[in-house]
C-alpha cells in the first residue's frame, strides 16, 4: 500500500509471524540486525544484502553553498553520507516485475 511506513516493530511482527520465535526474540533478532549495518557503516564499510540493495558510504568534499533567501555564500563542510542503491531484484520487484535477474 502507498504511503504506510513500516517501522520496526512491524519487522518484529513479520519476524515473529513467519519464523515462529517469540515476541521478545523476534525483537531481539531485529536489533541486532539493524545494530550490526548501523555499526558497519559507521565504521565506514559498505553493508551488501543480496538480493535487496547495498549501503554505500561516501565521502562529500567541501563546497561552496549558498543561502537561499539572502543569496549568501557559506562553506559546507565535507562530510561522509549514507546512500543506499537498491539492487536490480528489488527494482524490478518495486516495478512489479518477477524480481528475477542479475544482482548489483
Amino acid at each position: 500500500m502507498a504511503g504506510q511506513t513500516v517501522t520496526r516493530a512491524d519487522l518484529c511482527e513479520a519476524v515473529y509471524q513467519k519464523i515462529g520465535l517469540s515476541r521478545t526474540e523476534s525483537s531481539k533478532l531485529v536489533e541486532a540486525v539493524l545494530d550490526e549495518i548501523c555499526d558497519a557503516v559507521a565504521r565506514g564499510e559498505n553493508v551488501k544484502l543480496s538480493s535487496f540493495g547495498s549501503f554505500v558510504v561516501r565521502d562529500k568534499g567541501e563546497r561552496i553553498g549558498r543561502n537561499p533567501k539572502t543569496g549568501v555564500e557559506v562553506p559546507i563542510e565535507p562530510r561522509r553520507v549514507m546512500v543506499f542503491k537498491p539492487s536490480n531484484v528489488m527494482k524490478a520487484r518495486i516495478n512489479g516485475q518477477n524480481g528475477e535477474g542479475e544482482d548489483e
